[in-house]
Parts: C-alpha cells; structure tokens; sequence
C-alpha cells in the first residue's frame, strides 16, 4: 500500500529557537518572549525573519522585573518601559521641564509668600524662586481732610478726604523677574483750606489705581469730590468720598470723617481738633474748630500687596 505524508497535523513546540537545528513546518520557537511558527523549512534563519516565520503570539514585558517596589509607577520612555520610584510624603506627580516623562515634585499652586509695600515712593519687587502666578492689590494715597477756617460761624468743620482707588489683579509669573512699584503718598492737609489730593499707585505697567481728591475747607465748596478708581485690574475699585464740610451757627459739632478704601483706615472726624489722618489710601478726616484756623488731616499714604502663588 501506497505511504501518504500528510505533514504535521499539528504544531510541534520545539522550545526556545537554537541556531543550528533544522526547522520544518509548522515548528513552533520561542524568541525573546514571543512565539514564531516556521513556514519554511530552515536552519540558522532567526526570528522575526518574515520569510520562515509568522508571529505566532505577540509577547509582552514582565513588569515584575521594572517594578521592585509597592508605590512604583510604570511609564514608557522613548525605548520601552521604565520605572518611577515611589515618591516620598507630601509630593505630587509632576511632569519634568522636558514634558517627556514624569517626576516626583512640590504639590504646588497654594500660596507660598507675600510681600508687602506701605512706604510712599518707588520700589522694585523681586518674585522669589518657584513661584508661578501672583495677585496684586494696588491702591492710590488718600486725600487729605478739609482744613478748618475762622469765619463768623460758631461752628465749622472742613470736609473729609477721598479714598484712593484699588486695582487688583491676578498675574501669569513665568515671564516676571522684577517690576517697579510705585505707592502713592497721601494728600496734605492745608492750614485752613482745602486738603491736597492723594497720588497714584503702579504696579509696573499691570496695574495702578488713582488718588482721591483732598476735602474742601468749609465756606469753599468747589464741587465734586472724587475717590480714586483702579485701573488695568481684573477688578477695579473706586474708593469712597469724605463727609462733607459745614458752618453751623448752633452748638458744637464733629468734623467729618474721611473716605475708606478697600483696606478701611477711614480717619475720623473730631470735635474742635485738627482731625484724625487716614491709613491704608484712606481719607484724612476733615478740621473742626471754633473760628480758628486749622488743617485738616493727611491722607493714608497707598498700599502694594503681592500674593506668590507656586
């Protein structure tokens, strides 16, 4: 009788691939963890050459060997898989200054520091190290209250000053090294006239915030007073008017007090006294006096408040 061969009728494992053996059809090879089977009788033609061999099935890595200890990350760099060590207490999972893999780092984004600028004149703000947003508060000098006069009146007080206005504003940091900031003095009060206006207040060219008008002495009333208004914030305050200024024929009466801005500090008014000065671009309260000449108080020299968020 008649031999047929019908070849292999099912795939032979032969283990891992070895350089001189003899591979017949349908020989199945390990290779760097992924099964071949020949389809071409061969000797010493190695996976994955695609003219004896089909990928069989596809193998994977053995994380088990990248990953040694509980808390690791995997991730996959420019050649295969790698390992992150576990990071210690209190950090966060960052992405490093390349973008192109991942690394351990400071959580970030509360507030870290602020600085503050109360002095009347110019400065220079520095950004500390690490520090990627900050919100200004910028806010002008306060008027000067309304000095008193002597006149035929019992009776008179000047009027309050105005309040600087305030800008305030939240800044992108990456591009900011120093910035000039400039806080405005307040206004001057005036022997028995009206107070001087208090000055602007710049944080560089982000934002700034004007002055508030000085109060008028009593028996002179010039019109509108004004408080100051931020300018170039994400909010732009104005801040308030003073008290007005009279002349009373009657009994005693207190002055009146000065405009608040955003920080309060208003200055009072005060019974026959020269009034009490503003603080923070807040007015100076207004004279008040029994016909006698006297000045009003000074306006709250301005403010710079700088919040460092990471």
């Amino acid at each position: 009788m008649a031999t047929i061969n019908l070849g292999s009728i099912k795939f032979n494992w032969k283990g891992d691939y070895a350089a001189g053996t003899a591979y017949a059809v349908d020989d199945v090879v390990n290779s760097s963890g992924t099964s071949y089977v020949c389809i071409a009788a061969s000797t010493g033609n190695a996976p994955p050459n695609a003219t004896y061999w089909n990928v069989m099935a596809q193998g994977g890595t053995d994380i088990s060997t990248t990953l040694t200890t509980q808390g690791d990350i995997l991730y996959r760099d420019g050649s295969g898989l790698q390992r992150l060590a576990k990071g210690t207490a209190g950090k966060a999972l960052l992405m490093n200054s390349s973008a192109n893999a991942p690394e351990w780092g400071d959580a970030g984004g509360g507030l870290q520091s602020v600085q503050t600028f109360t002095t009347a004149g110019t400065h220079t703000y520095t950004k500390p190290s690490g520090i990627s947003k900050i919100r200004v508060y910028i806010t002008a000098g306060g008027g000067a209250g309304g000095g008193n006069v002597n006149s035929g009146y019992n009776y008179q007080g000047g009027q309050g000053g105005a309040a600087g206005g305030t800008a305030i504003k939240l800044l992108d940091a990456s591009s900011i090294t120093t910035v000039t900031v400039t806080v405005g003095t307040g206004g001057a009060g005036v022997n028995a006239g009206g107070g001087s206006n208090g000055a602007t207040s710049s944080f560089g060219s982000h934002c700034s915030a004007s002055g508030g008008d000085g109060g008028d002495r009593p028996g002179s009333f010039g019109g509108t007073q004004n408080g100051g208004v931020g300018s170039g914030g994400d909010l732009n305050l104005k801040g308030s008017a003073g008290a007005g200024a009279f002349e009373s024929l009657g009994g005693a009466v207190i002055s009146s007090c000065g405009g608040s801005s955003y920080w309060g500090g208003a200055g009072a008014g005060q019974w026959s006294a020269n009034g009490e000065a503003g603080q923070f671009g807040s007015g100076g309260g207004g004279a008040s006096s029994q016909q006698q000449d006297k000045p009003g108080a000074n306006g709250g020299t301005g403010v710079c408040y700088v919040e460092e968020y990471a």
